[in-house]
This record gives structure tokens, C-alpha cells and sequence, in this order.
């Protein structure tokens, strides 16, 4: 099972709708996809139409007899399951142990055997959280808007991973572009001009993806010939060629 994370020191680069997107395109390319919500505000799991509910709540979940299995959730969406948020999770970094970072890793490893996919959509910051999540993905996928302060959170991410052991692989890639904007495409050259690792596929700020948050469903349920869907449906494609290549 591959562990991926939509991560971001910064919030509101698109997190969220990227970890939806990405799940159901890749589990419309075969996969079985868990959805782990790590966010307290719970955006993943209201948009895929499940009760925000976490029994227990986090400190249960981590705790040294705590596991995943049953807090999953079937959706909607073929071959993608969730494991909800609820808002105990702002606590979470009060329950995970500094000196254990691997916790979460530890969790997975129990659903390995269900799912070929693991993608974690996470909070904004750099916490123990954070930390975990980082000792247990394959890989970041870094939403990036082209905004020169969210271009400087890669810089900020890429100094702190070279702090770990074995840090986990790092996947910017350009979030919400309006290429009508010159700002937002000069920012998006320079960006991969400076981050040779950073995908090509380039996400559109589109009227579709606003409206996820009505339909309450990820793009290619109900637009699946918009150019945001086929956008996230190629970058599934390049994430998928790094990866499995």
C-alpha cells in the first residue's frame, strides 16, 4: 500500500479538494483507496456525504490499543472508503507521543491488506501531527498556489525535511491558476523553474471545483468532462508514473 498526504504549511492552497480528487481518480484508475481525514474541520469527509464522527474521538484512535478498521466508512464513490474527521482531532498532537513518531505508520500498517492506496489529507502547519504524517507517506503532494508566500512554504518544507531520516518524496505541484492572471503565470514558471520535481500538470481555479462544496462530491461524479476533473485526472497519471515507474 502506497501512503500519500496532500500537505502544505500553508492553508487554502486547495488541500483538501486535491485529496478528494486525487482519491476517486485514482480509484477510477483501479485502486483502492482509503481517505483519511486529518482535519479537524473535516472538509474531506463532508464532501464525500459522511456523518463527521470519530467514536472515541482521536485520543482513542491513537491510543496504544486503537486501530483503524473501525472507523471506516463506505462513501459514495466506487472503491474509495474514509476514515472521518471529527473536531476531537485539534487535540491530536496532545495524544500522539513525541517519542513516538511513527504511530500513524503503525496504524496503516494495520489496513495494508485492504486497500492499495493510503492518501491522508492533512492540516496546515508543521506539528507533531505533521511529523507523523511525514514518517509515514511515500509522499507529500504539495498543493502550491502561484503566490510568492506559498512558494516560499516549499522552501520552508524542504528545509525542515532535510532535517528527517528518509523523508518522505516531494510532490509540489500548482494549485488554483487563473492562466488569464500574467502574476499567476509568471509565478507558476518560476516555480518550475526552481523546483525541478515539481509536476507538470498545473490545477485550474474553476467554477466546478466550487462547486464540490454544493454537490458534495468530487469533480468527475458531476462534471467529469470539466477541465478541472481531467486536470486531476492527469496529475493522478503523473503522481501514479512517479511512484509505480
Amino acid at each position: 500500500m502506497k501512503v500519500l498526504a496532500t500537505y502544505s504549511i500553508k492553508g487554502g492552497v486547495g488541500k483538501t479538494t486535491a485529496a478528494v480528487n486525487l482519491a476517486a481518480e485514482a480509484a477510477r484508475a483501479g485502486g483502492r483507496v482509503l481517505l483519511w481525514d486529518l482535519d479537524p474541520q473535516g472538509a474531506a469527509t463532508f464532501f464525500v456525504r459522511v456523518k463527521p464522527k470519530l467514536k472515541g474521538g482521536a485520543e482513542r484512535l491513537v491510543s496504544q490499543h486503537g486501530d483503524l478498521t473501525g472507523h471506516v466508512r463506505a462513501t459514495d464513490v466506487d472503491n474509495v472508503d474514509v476514515l472521518p474527521a471529527d473536531f476531537s482531532l485539534r487535540h491530536l498532537d496532545l495524544h500522539l507521543d513525541a517519542s513516538s513518531p511513527d504511530r500513524l505508520a503503525d496504524l496503516l500498517q494495520g489496513v495494508t491488506g485492504a486497500y492499495d492506496i493510503a492518501l491522508l489529507d492533512c492540516p496546515p502547519g508543521i506539528t507533531l501531527t505533521s511529523e507523523g504524517v511525514f514518517a509515514a507517506a511515500d509522499a507529500l503532494l504539495v498543493p502550491t498556489i502561484p503566490a510568492t508566500l506559498s512558494a516560499r512554504t516549499l522552501e520552508q518544507l524542504d528545509r525542515f525535511l532535510d532535517g528527517i531520516d528518509d523523508p518522505p518524496l516531494v510532490l509540489p505541484f500548482v494549485s488554483m491558476i487563473d492562466r488569464r492572471r500574467t502574476v499567476h503565470r509568471q509565478v507558476a514558471a518560476d516555480l518550475a523553474s526552481g523546483w525541478p520535481r515539481l509536476l507538470a500538470t498545473q490545477i485550474p481555479n474553476t467554477a466546478s471545483v466550487e462547486r464540490m462544496g454544493v454537490e458534495r462530491a468530487p469533480l468527475v461524479t458531476f462534471a467529469p468532462s470539466a477541465s478541472g476533473t481531467l486536470a486531476y485526472r492527469d496529475l493522478w497519471a503523473e503522481i501514479a508514473a512517479s511512484l509505480w515507474s
